[in-house]
C-alpha cells in the first residue's frame, strides 16, 4: 500500500509556510507566494519519497479544496498592470522606415535558386486569363 504525503500550507503575511510530512519525516521550509510554495513543497516531497510513486496531498486549513482554490486562482489570475494610454491621433508622429526594410532579405545559399533558373523566370509576367465557356444546353 502507498502511503500518502502530506503537505500543509499555513500563509504568515505575504509568505506562506509549507509542511511536508510522510514516512516518518517532517520537513519545513518557507516561501513567498503560493505558487513558489507549491514549487517548494514538490522538492520537500522529492527528499523524503524514495521511489517515484507517491500520492502528495495538500492542504490549506485542513482542506484540499482550499488549497486547490487558492492555488489555480493565482495561477489563473492575471497581474494587476497599469492601463494603457493610447495618444490621441496625429500626435505621434509616423516612424520612417529604413531603406533596407523595403528590400527583400537575402536568402541563405541553400535556399537560393541556381543562377541559370533566374535568368529563365520572366520578371512579373501576368498569368494566362483562363477560357470562359459557355455552359453546355441541356436537351
Amino acid at each position: 500500500m502507498v502511503e500518502a504525503i502530506t503537505a500543509t500550507y499555513v500563509q504568515e503575511d505575504a509568505d506562506w509556510t509549507i509542511t511536508v510530512s510522510g514516512r516518518g519525516k517532517e520537513l519545513t521550509a518557507r516561501a513567498p507566494g503560493i505558487i513558489a510554495a507549491r514549487d517548494r513543497a514538490d522538492q520537500l516531497v522529492e527528499e523524503l519519497a524514495v521511489d517515484g510513486r507517491t500520492t502528495v496531498v495538500h492542504l490549506l486549513n485542513g482542506s484540499a479544496l482550499d488549497f486547490t482554490s487558492a492555488y489555480m486562482t493565482a495561477r489563473l489570475t492575471l497581474p494587476k498592470l497599469p492601463p494603457l494610454e493610447v495618444p490621441p491621433p496625429g500626435s505621434v508622429p509616423k516612424q520612417q522606415t529604413p531603406a533596407s526594410a523595403e528590400k527583400k532579405p537575402q536568402l541563405p545559399p541553400s535556399k537560393q535558386l541556381p543562377k541559370a533558373v533566374e535568368d529563365r523566370k520572366s520578371p512579373a509576367a501576368p498569368a494566362p486569363a483562363a477560357e470562359s465557356k459557355a455552359p453546355a444546353k441541356q436537351a
